[in-house]
C-alpha cells in the first residue's frame, strides 16, 4: 500500500509538472505575515538584508510587494521545480558567518507566521494587449483580486474568465491586468487579478472610466465568474524596488 500511494504522489507530481511546463511563467512566493507593530523594524531588516545580498553580489532575484494587511512577497521567477533545490545563500551564509543567521533570527521576531509556495502567470487569461512586463516604471501600485473556487467549478471558472478578457478586448479597454493561478503548495484553487496603477487615485480613476467603456452589460458577463466561485478577497498593496534584488549584471 505505501509502494502504491508513493507511486500515485510521483504520477501527480509529475502530471503537475507537466502542466506547469507546457502553460506560463512560475514564480517562487515566500510570504511574511508581519505584525503590524513591528512593520517599521521588519523594514529595517529587510534593507539591512538587501544591502548585504549586494555587497555579496547574491545570485538569485526576487520582486518585492507588500499588502495593505501587513503582508510581504518576495516573488523569484523559477523555470522548473528543480530550482527549488537551489541553494542561492549558502555562499553569503558562509561569508556572513553568524551575522547571517542574527539576520534572519531578527526577521522570526517581527511575524508570527511565513510560507513559501508557488503561482503561476496565466498569459491565456491575463489581458495585457501592450505586453506584460511584471514590472511597469511609474505603476507600482496594485489591486489584487482573490477568486476562489472548488474543483468541481474550475473548468466554469476559467471559461468566464476567457468571456471576461473577450469582453475588455472587444471594448479596446485600456485597464490592463493579469491573471495568476495556484501552483504548488497551495490547498486552494484560485484566480488573481492584478492591476497596476500609479496610485490609489490614479486606479480608481482607471476603474470608473472602465465601467464607462465596458457598459452597464458588463454584469452579465462578470456573472460568469461571479456565480462559479466560492468567495472573493481584494487587497491593495505596492510593489516595493527598494526592497527587490537583482545580481550585478557582468
Amino acid at each position: 500500500m505505501k509502494t502504491i500511494k508513493t507511486t500515485l504522489a510521483l504520477v501527480l507530481l509529475l502530471s503537475l509538472t507537466c502542466q506547469l511546463s507546457q502553460a506560463q511563467k512560475m514564480f517562487m512566493v515566500h510570504q511574511d505575515n508581519v505584525r503590524p507593530s513591528m512593520v517599521m523594524e521588519y523594514e529595517k531588516i529587510a534593507k539591512e538584508f538587501n544591502a548585504a545580498s549586494v555587497e555579496h553580489n547574491l545570485q538569485t532575484q526576487w520582486f518585492t510587494a507588500a499588502s495593505n494587511d501587513f503582508r510581504y512577497f518576495y516573488i523569484t521567477p523559477i523555470e522548473n521545480f528543480a530550482d527549488l533545490d537551489k541553494r542561492p545563500f549558502a555562499d553569503m551564509a558562509k561569508a556572513m558567518g553568524d551575522k547571517f543567521g542574527e539576520m534572519f533570527n531578527n526577521f522570526d521576531k517581527c511575524y508570527d507566521s511565513h510560507g513559501t509556495y508557488i503561482v503561476v502567470h496565466d498569459e491565456e487569461l491575463s489581458y495585457m494587449p501592450e505586453g506584460s512586463k511584471e514590472a511597469q516604471e511609474g505603476q507600482n501600485y496594485r489591486k489584487w483580486f482573490f477568486m476562489y473556487y472548488t474543483p468541481e467549478n474550475g473548468k466554469k471558472v476559467k471559461e468566464g474568465m476567457k468571456a471576461v478578457k473577450e469582453l475588455f478586448k472587444s471594448k479596446g479597454s485600456t485597464n490592463y491586468y493579469r491573471i495568476y493561478r495556484n501552483g504548488f503548495g497551495s490547498m486552494e484553487n484560485y484566480y488573481m487579478v492584478s492591476i497596476s496603477a500609479k496610485d490609489e487615485i490614479d486606479g480608481a480613476t482607471k476603474a470608473k472610466a472602465n465601467e464607462e467603456v465596458l457598459g452597464p452589460d458588463r454584469w452579465e458577463t462578470f456573472n460568469k465568474v461571479l456565480k462559479y466561485i466560492s468567495r472573493m478577497e481584494e487587497y491593495s498593496g505596492e510593489m516595493r524596488p527598494d526592497l527587490s534584488y537583482a545580481p550585478k549584471k557582468e
